[in-house]
């Protein structure tokens, strides 16, 4: 029987542009390498992976009832991936990307969905008791489902993206949250703040560190270091991160060590990162399974 899960939180209608270099802050004209239009954000990102991954998956959002709002209803029915959506009057959000040979990555937002969307709290409820695995995103709103989330005695698995410690934005997640990602680019000392949140009773903490690799915290804390794999060679580096935790979520849920986890999750990242989807196109257990044996010789616990 497939697990279902929810991911609560993120679509949106992207262009995205790649450049050799970003550009400096000047008047300027500049030419791309390539340039297309595809769906963007966390909750998009993680969906095409859980579901790749063998997830029953609904992926909950706001978009506009307009023309970018039916491709979005439109690709994730072809994806058969639920989208449970309601209508944002601000419209779909939509975004420019500026992405350079490195990785890094200029995110423009061309139109803003809504800070406080109206919440109907009697779906939401319906949505969580029916799913397995909650997959919270840090949007504003969803702060505001994290009591009904612990209503049902449901983890919750967050993403907590470029965090910082001392932006309050992020203090509801964090403390809501059962378990853990997030980057280590705003972190001065990132092993304190993941000792931290085991102190605070988190049940797994992970630091991704872009091509540094990833660590994990246990409860017991041991830190456990995980390097890339060299092989992946980057197209675009957009979905990474939800790569990362879709595959962390799947391997772990299903009884592997955090060791083994956090090689799978590598493995999926890597993989995303050799594509321009936010998502491997080829993306399957059996991949999984064949590229774990290509990189780390054995199939223990695969």
């Amino acid at each position: 029987m497939k697990n279902n899960v929810l991911v609560i939180g993120g679509t949106c209608y992207c262009t995205v542009v790649h450049l050799n270099e970003l550009p400096e802050p000047k008047t300027q004209h500049l030419w791309s390498n390539s340039s297309y239009t595809t769906f963007g954000q966390m909750g998009t990102g993680k969906s095409l992976n859980l579901k790749k991954l063998g997830f029953e998956t609904t992926l909950q959002a706001y978009i506009g009832d307009d023309d970018y709002g039916r491709k979005i209803i439109e690709f994730f029915d072809k994806e058969n991936i639920i989208l449970d959506y309601d209508f944002d009057p601000a419209g779909t959000e939509t975004h420019i990307n500026l992405m350079d040979k490195h990785g890094s990555r200029i995110s423009i937002t061309t139109n803003s969905r809504s800070f406080e969307p109206k919440i109907n709290y009697e779906k939401f409820e319906k949505l969580i008791i029916n799913n397995d695995f909650i997959a919270l995103n840090i949007y504003n709103y969803c702060r505001h489902l994290i009591p009904v989330i612990k209503k049902h005695n449901k983890e919750i698995w967050c993403d907590l993206g470029d965090y910082e410690p001392e932006n309050n934005y992020f203090d509801d997640f964090a403390i809501g949250a059962d378990y853990i990602t997030m980057s280590s680019t705003h972190l001065k000392d990132y092993k304190l703040v993941m000792n931290k949140f085991i102190e605070m009773g988190k049940k797994l903490v992970v630091c991704t560190h872009g091509a540094n690799g990833a660590t994990a915290l246990t409860p017991n804390g041991i830190f456990i270091d995980t390097p890339i794999i060299d092989e992946y060679k980057l197209i675009d580096a957009n979905g990474a991160g939800d790569s990362f935790f879709s595959a962390l979520l799947y391997s772990y849920s299903n009884g592997y060590s955090i060791e083994i986890s956090m090689k799978i999750a590598t493995i999926v990242a890597g993989l995303c990162i050799t594509s321009k989807e936010l998502c491997h196109p080829d993306l399957s257990i059996e991949l999984v399974k064949s590229e774990y044996t290509k990189f780390y010789g054995n199939t223990l616990g695969i």
